[in-house]
């Protein structure tokens, strides 16, 4: 608990704050935001319950620490007042140009989906999936908006690179029926191996005991 408090302490709440953007190392982990200072300052303690304990967990492998992200000014332009908040304001506007571009630029999925999952007195709950594109940020979300269209919630998660393998077979099972053999033809794979492929991602109970043991047996005899 003394722990969980230090956190707390430390990962201070600023006046006016309605979300914020949790980064683990220089790697965005997640988004949240809520219309109102108290909503924000409620639920705060849940930022640091929430499991990024895989991306801690790389970045502590790395064992390098996160860039310098500050900007600097050029004091050699600065003649004046006016000028060094003309030099503030440039780089303020760069920051956060590279911030929405770079930093946060996977958070929102151009290619991902999202599904309506409930409506309750003028409000809509839905849920969003990325694309599980192989090798690049994805991000699920849950967003409740009013009529007017503006958040009254919204919470992402960065998922680990197990997590988007894993939901990666599921989308092309899905595309293919979730028949096996065009899954397979379509990631350029044979049957026996997708079927172990998927057993090893924790999906081996989608196939019945006996074509599981089938593709095991291959699988052995083949080496």
């Amino acid at each position: 608990m003394r722990g969980l408090e230090d956190a707390l302490r430390i990962f201070e709440i600023h006046p006016g704050q309605c979300g914020v953007l949790v980064y683990v190392g220089d790697t965005l982990a997640s988004a949240f935001a809520v219309p109102r200072p108290d909503d924000y300052r409620a639920l705060h303690p849940t930022l640091v319950e929430d499991l990024f304990g895989e991306l801690i967990y790389m970045h502590g492998l790395l064992g390098m620490p996160a860039g310098d992200l500050s900007a600097g000014l050029d004091d050699t332009e600065v003649k004046s007042l006016d000028d060094l908040r003309t030099a503030a304001e440039l780089c303020h506007a760069e920051w956060a140009e590279f911030h929405d571009e770079v930093m946060a630029g996977r958070l929102f999925d151009e290619d991902g989906s999202r599904q309506v999952v409930q409506r309750l007195h003028g409000f809509e709950l839905a849920r969003s999936l990325p694309s599980f594109a192989l090798g690049r940020e994805n991000h699920i979300g849950e967003t409740i908006t009013g009529e007017d269209g503006r958040i009254a919630y919204l919470k992402t998660f960065r998922l680990s690179e197990t997590q988007v393998r894993r939901g990666y077979l599921l989308k092309r099972l899905a595309e293919h029926d979730w028949r096996l053999g065009a899954t397979a033809a379509a990631l350029g794979a044979g049957r026996a191996g997708l079927a172990l492929r998927l057993e090893r991602s924790g999906f081996g109970h989608l196939l019945r005991q006996d074509v599981l043991d089938h593709y095991r047996a291959q699988a052995r005899k083949a080496t």
